[in-house]
């Protein structure tokens, strides 16, 4: 961007020859440039972005010659083209971050926070419906309960008329067979004492007949007032005299 143009022109007629030629710096008026602060800087869109970096590369590409040659003369203020590079580099790697990471975490943070946020819901619908679950769980026991302590006491009712039942049954079979035994052992009793009584019989009649044969050989005929009065104390009380002294003391 040289130029053949000198920097100041002087004029030979006003400056002593004696003197030093003083150089004077020329001021440049640059291009008021936006202010934009950091947050502005990241709310900005691609888009925005994008036709800011092409806006100061155009500006900075086609600036006037007599600009590029005063900001090129001046030796304060030596730019290239490094600068307008540096910076679309920088607005390039800021917007490539942005749509390769923050973009994505971004996205992630929200799903995330909205996963969190559903399962927190999810989560308290459910215990809702556990308190549900419970409750009709409670009824339904209440119910069994109620139903199974119903049957207890129908089956219980039944079984003791049934017991009852057999019990008097039992009971009846029971007193009958006893007055059978009784009526048994009474007709036993009946048959043993008559049959005790004939052998009583018997046996008081040959006690007599032996003792009456002893006495007839050996007793004088004085006794037989005696014997007379025991076969008249036989004949009253139906026994033989032999057993009459047997029983009496």
């Amino acid at each position: 961007m040289a130029s053949s143009k000198p920097l100041i022109t002087l004029s030979s007629s006003s400056l002593p020859t004696n003197t030093k030629p003083k150089l004077q710096i020329p001021q440049l008026s640059f291009p008021k440039i936006l202010k934009i602060t950091k947050p502005q800087l990241l709310s900005l869109s691609t888009s925005t972005l994008k036709s800011l970096s092409l806006i100061a590369a155009t500006s900075l590409t086609f600036a006037p010659p007599s600009l590029a040659e005063e900001i090129e003369k001046a030796a304060l203020f030596d730019f290239n083209l490094t600068l307008p590079i540096i910076m679309v580099e920088f607005l390039v790697l800021m917007v490539a971050l942005d749509k390769i990471w923050f973009t994505p975490l971004g996205n992630f943070m929200d799903g995330r926070d909205a996963a969190i946020k559903e399962k927190l819901s999810s989560v308290k619908d459910t215990s809702e419906e556990v308190k549900q679950l419970e409750e009709q769980a409670a009824a339904v026991m209440r119910a069994a309960r109620a139903e199974i302590s119903a049957a207890l006491n129908k089956m219980k009712k039944e079984t003791q008329g049934e017991v009852e039942q057999k019990l008097a049954e039992g009971r009846k079979k029971i007193e009958a067979d006893l007055q059978e035994a009784l009526a048994k052992l009474e007709t036993q009793k009946e048959e043993t004492m008559k049959a005790l009584d004939s052998q009583i019989a018997a046996l008081s009649d040959g006690i007599v007949k032996k003792d009456m044969s002893t006495h007839l050989y050996t007793a004088p005929f004085s006794s037989k007032s005696k014997e007379g009065e025991d076969m008249s104390r036989f004949a009253g009380t139906g026994h033989p005299p032999a057993f009459n002294r047997l029983t009496t003391p």
